[in-house]
């Protein structure tokens, strides 16, 4: 059983439509997508997170029992707006973000009890709640009490520089929770960012899942490296792919001692991500398009044969 804790938000994804830029209404929120993404591969998630008391607030919040999650806790904030993300789309289905969440709900998160905690394996924080002052607090709370409890932590990166003052404001507090965390996953743009000599020096311990996109993914744990392919597609809306991949590994060693992440395991757990990965681009948002745990076999059977 995995708990992923943060944003939960709408994805309004812009497109042209008989000479109107026209924005549809998405669920999105990287850890929520996560949770949506292992439970869809046929793994066990619960949700943690936040919303205002608003229209925005109500869909998210319907849209999340409707998943079929082990468990969910949704706060609903009188006094706070629920989060936005506005998406544009180029023409290989590439995404830029634009948030809206001054004074949001996104990172007001609930407080979890120890009971709730001792249910799940992994505990997996989001990122975006970082940028305040509060969240990192929450996070750095959570991930000591998780292992206190013997849990394991991930963390995804996903960064997003334009939230907060600077480029080095957003790195230092990143690198308080990446050096707490035990699962990490970065993309090829993000190692850039912090750097090899800093990963090699910090985070050597630590499993790191590194997305490549089209040229699949890489893992890197406790000095061994592996570089594994993905299957080929045509994306239409890469929102979420990365999302879907981190759903794919957190499902994979989910219940595995760290003692059973050998390199032929880790290279099976990469190769389903990469499908999860792959197969969640070819349709609009980041959850109405995962793929089931069917079709990620036959995809993995077409690559196999």
């Amino acid at each position: 059983m995995i708990i992923c804790v943060g944003e939960i938000l709408a994805d309004m994804i812009g497109s042209e439509k008989d000479g109107a830029f026209v924005y549809e209404r998405k669920a999105g929120g990287a850890p929520f997508n996560v949770a949506c993404g292992i439970k869809k591969f046929g793994g066990k998630a619960k949700f943690a997170g936040s919303v205002g008391a608003d229209l925005i607030g109500d869909f998210l919040t319907e849209f999340a029992a409707d998943r079929g999650l082990d468990g969910l806790i949704i706060d609903r904030q009188n006094d706070a707006n629920t989060t936005l993300a506005f998406v544009q789309l180029d023409g290989c289905g590439e995404r830029s973000f634009c948030f809206y969440r001054k004074n949001t709900a996104d990172y007001r998160l609930p407080r979890l009890s120890d009971d709730v905690l001792k249910e799940v394996n992994i505990v997996h924080v989001g990122s975006l709640m970082l940028s305040e002052d509060c969240g990192l607090d929450y996070a750095e709370n959570l991930i000591k009490r998780a292992h206190s409890l013997n849990k394991t932590v991930s963390f995804d990166v996903n960064f997003r520089s334009d939230i907060f003052r600077d480029e080095r404001a957003a790195t230092e507090r990143y690198r308080a929770i990446l050096e707490l965390a035990d699962v990490l996953k970065f993309s090829e743009d993000e190692i850039g960012i912090f750097g090899e000599e800093y990963i090699n020096s910090k985070l050597n311990e630590k499993l790191i899942c590194i997305s490549l996109g089209a040229d699949g993914s890489e893992w890197r744990y406790c000095g061994n490296r592996g570089k594994v392919k993905s299957i080929s597609v045509k994306p239409v809306d890469t929102t979420g792919a990365g999302d879907a991949f981190f759903a794919g590994i957190l499902c994979g060693i989910d219940g595995v001692p760290k003692s059973g992440w050998t390199e032929s395991f880790l290279n099976g757990v990469l190769a389903r991500a990469n499908v999860c990965g792959a197969l969640a681009t070819l349709g609009k948002g980041a959850i109405d398009c995962l793929p089931d745990a069917s079709r990620i076999d036959e995809a993995l059977g077409q690559i196999k044969s």
